[in-house]
């Protein structure tokens, strides 16, 4: 596998797995960087992050529900209703090189009272609600209605280079002993993507 798309994979791992205790997820516009940091205007205001010395990028675009097809390693976020089933809110494509990629089911750290299901889909089917998946992980299965609002995404490759002023990112950083931010990964948002949190 090329590196840029490998370092863009390793990028995206936090678009649709646990966050880990001790950080922070962090959305928002670049308004400065430079090659130690960058700080994201986020809806609460300026945030700076610093930038390990081994950080990597990756990107994120939008992806269409024709691209979910029986057989596709995906990553649902979704808000659990009334009846048990789940209704999605992003589903992210995983390429084939990250499938198996936190396989399962359990919280999802981005929005509240929401599931994140990391899984294989084994069928679709048109429901009166909109597509129904069958997602079918090793300890499991779970039900998703797939609304007309749902957004999809799927990975991307992308460049150090991009982050600048003016672009949308993604990431989750770890909270030193300090309170200071810092960052691995950093997901660059393509133009002409829109992420529902």
């Amino acid at each position: 596998m090329p590196a840029v798309l490998r370092l863009a994979l390793l990028a995206l791992l936090a678009l649709a797995a646990p966050a880990f205790a001790q950080s922070e997820r962090v959305r928002g516009t670049i308004e400065a960087a430079d090659a130690a940091s960058i700080t994201v205007k986020t809806a609460n205001g300026p945030i700076k992050v610093n930038l390990a010395p081994n950080f990597s990028v990756g990107g994120v675009t939008k992806a269409a529900l024709a691209d979910v097809k029986p057989g596709a390693f995906i990553g649902v976020g979704a808000k659990p209703q009334p009846d048990g089933a789940l209704r999605a809110i992003q589903i992210f494509i995983f390429p084939e090189a990250m499938r198996g990629t936190g396989e399962g089911h359990r919280p999802w750290a981005v929005l509240p009272e929401t599931t994140m299901t990391n899984a294989t889909v084994a069928d679709t089917v048109t429901s009166v609600n909109g597509p129904l998946l069958t997602l079918k992980y090793k300890d499991g299965e779970q039900k998703v209605v797939v609304p007309d609002d749902a957004y999809f995404i799927t990975a991307a490759p992308a460049d150090k280079s991009e982050l600048k002023a003016g672009a949308m990112v993604t990431l989750n950083a770890t909270i030193g002993a300090d309170g200071a931010l810092t960052t691995t990964r950093v997901s660059i948002v393509k133009p002409g993507t829109t992420l529902p949190y």
